[in-house]
């Protein structure tokens, strides 16, 4: 089994953000690779990642990175393939990472999520995939009609709790 989507974050200690990535890319049988690389650290093999993603199968890559942030910007100017970056919260709440990584230049784009929203990278990497992929779609489709399956349960159970003043 060859990965088709790289969940990339710059220090093992984004792992507990990108788990929800890569639990959900498990959940609907998408196969993926994990890396730690540091375009500040590991800038070398950045590059050499970068430029032979395409070659290797991978059709989406998940960046995260924290602070600086220049992770995924740097990738994206090294590919063609679609980056989804992920802004990690640390100092500044996440603010400068989601700033350094929305902010890039003409003809290198970055879809960016929220910051620490590595479940948002994760489900628009399959819709991603889901435009050429009728299993992904269907996958995709499940996992949205879940979303909705639970507010429709949540509103249930809330007009189950009773309060004295409460009319609904």
């Amino acid at each position: 089994m060859k990965p088709i989507v790289s969940i990339i974050m710059g220090s093992t200690s984004d792992l507990p953000i990108m788990e929800k990535a890569a639990k959900l890319l498990d959940e609907c049988e998408i196969p993926f690779e994990m890396l730690a690389l540091s375009a500040h650290r590991t800038p070398a093999e950045v590059e050499e990642f970068a430029k032979n993603a395409r070659s290797r199968g991978i059709k989406v890559i998940i960046a995260a990175a924290g602070m600086a942030a220049h992770l995924p910007g740097v990738i994206a100017s090294m590919t063609t393939l679609p980056v989804i970056g992920v802004p990690i919260k640390s100092g500044m709440e996440g603010l400068d990472a989601l700033l350094a990584i929305v902010q890039m230049p003409p003809g290198i784009p970055v879809a960016t999520v929220g910051v620490n929203a590595a479940l948002n990278a994760a489900i628009l990497a399959t819709q991603i995939l889901a435009l050429g992929n009728e299993t992904v779609a269907s996958k995709v489709e499940k996992y949205k009609t879940g979303l909705t399956k639970k507010i429709v349960d949540a509103n249930q159970e809330l007009a189950s709790i009773k309060y004295k003043f409460k009319t609904n």
